[in-house]
Parts: C-alpha cells; structure tokens; sequence
C-alpha cells in the first residue's frame, strides 16, 4: 500500500518508514500538518498515519478535511495523549485506530495488515485481467491453481501499473509509488523489480511494455 504519514518527530517517522518498508509499503512521510493535507488531497493514499499534535493544522483538522472530501482510506491516529475524551475525538472524527506514543513497532504493523484486510473484504470481487483475477484491496494476484507468491515489492509494482494501466507510468513515478516521495533510491533501481515481475507474467496474457526514454506500461497480450 501507499501510506501517508504526518509525524513531525523524525526520529519515530524513521523507524515506522523503516518498519512498514520491510513490509512491502511506500510511506510518503511530511512533518507538517498543513503539507501533509495538502498532499492527501493532491496525491491521495491507500492508509493514512496521523498525529495528533502537528505544527499547522492538527491531525485531528486533517483528518476531518480528509473525511470532508469524502476519502475513505483508513486512517490510524499517533498521540502521546492517553486521555480518554482524545481518543474520542479523534474516532468521531472518523479515525479507524488508535495507538498512543509509545508503541511497538510490530503493533503498527499488524494494526496496518488487519485496515488492509478490513478494507479488502468490504470492497468488490476481484477483477479478470488475462488469465488471473486481481484482488486490489489486498493486493493478491489469483491464478487457477491459487495465488501467485509473488514477493511485497513486486505486488507492489504490480498494484502502480494496475492502477494507471492504460498509460505510461515513468521511472520516478514508480519510485515514488514503492518507496514514497522524496526516497532516497535511484531511479534505475526500478528496472530490476520490473524485470523479475515481467518475467512472472510469461503465459498470463498480462505483459508490461517498456517505452524507451517515457517508462512502463501495463497491457493484457495472448497467452503463450
């Protein structure tokens, strides 16, 4: 998933960037409450991480912008209040979780994996594309004889191409998708991921076209 977190202490947003990373996610991460509503309503995401006390707008004031516009993606609050009527806010507000500073980072986690799973049975069937059939809420490729064990980042990969299938997604978009804006990675790095999911897809119908100098596209072919 693509995660947005608005957390203004650098030294927790490192660790959660590093802790939902190794789970396969891109975490674009803003320390500002005003840049990152900004962002929400310009770039949009899968999960938002907010907390409570921002420089600008609170997270509680982006959350409720968020909920305003009619953005559903779950969210999951970050406080170092423990006060019950906080966190009452906060759910009324239209927060789906709740942690309060400090917390395990495996917790974090697992309150993440059971949102995706929570938004993944409330969406539609999956979708046919070529031979398989993709679940896009729980980013699960499903083949006839079940699903294709496919490692986090190449899911991941799959799930930018699939969203934008239909036009050309560039080298730094992709990035950006699996590693969140502003990573620290070169853009080539993408080349490695892409080849491995194309190689994959061989007799799925499903291809990724590569146009030289504009980036990758995603196309149903014949199946071999």
């Amino acid at each position: 998933m693509r995660i947005v977190l608005i957390e203004d202490n650098a030294m927790l947003a490192r660790g959660v960037i590093q802790a939902l990373g190794d789970e396969g996610h891109a975490v674009d991460w803003l320390a500002c409450g005003d840049e990152g509503a900004e962002f929400i309503a310009r770039q949009g995401c899968d999960l938002a991480i907010l907390d409570v006390n921002l420089p600008g707008r609170s997270g509680i004031a982006v959350l409720r912008e968020m909920r305003a516009r009619g953005e559903a993606a779950p969210v999951i609050m970050l406080t170092a209040r423990t006060a019950l009527d906080d966190r009452i806010t906060g759910l009324d507000a239209g927060a789906d979780d709740y942690l309060t500073k400090p917390f395990a980072m495996a917790e974090l986690c697992a309150r993440v994996r059971a949102l995706s799973r929570r938004r993944s049975a409330s969406a539609g069937a999956p979708q046919p594309i070529g031979s398989l059939l993709y679940d896009h809420s729980g980013r699960r490729l499903i083949g006839p004889q079940g699903d294709l064990e496919l490692p986090r980042r190449e899911l991941a990969l799959f799930a930018a191409l699939y969203d934008c299938r239909g036009r050309v997604l560039s080298k730094d978009e992709l990035c950006d998708r699996l590693y969140g804006t502003g990573a620290d990675i070169e853009t080539n790095a993408i080349e490695l991921p892409v080849s491995r999911l194309r190689r994959k897809l061989i007799g799925t119908g499903i291809g990724i076209r590569t146009l030289r100098g504009l980036g990758y596209v995603l196309e149903e072919t014949e199946s071999s």
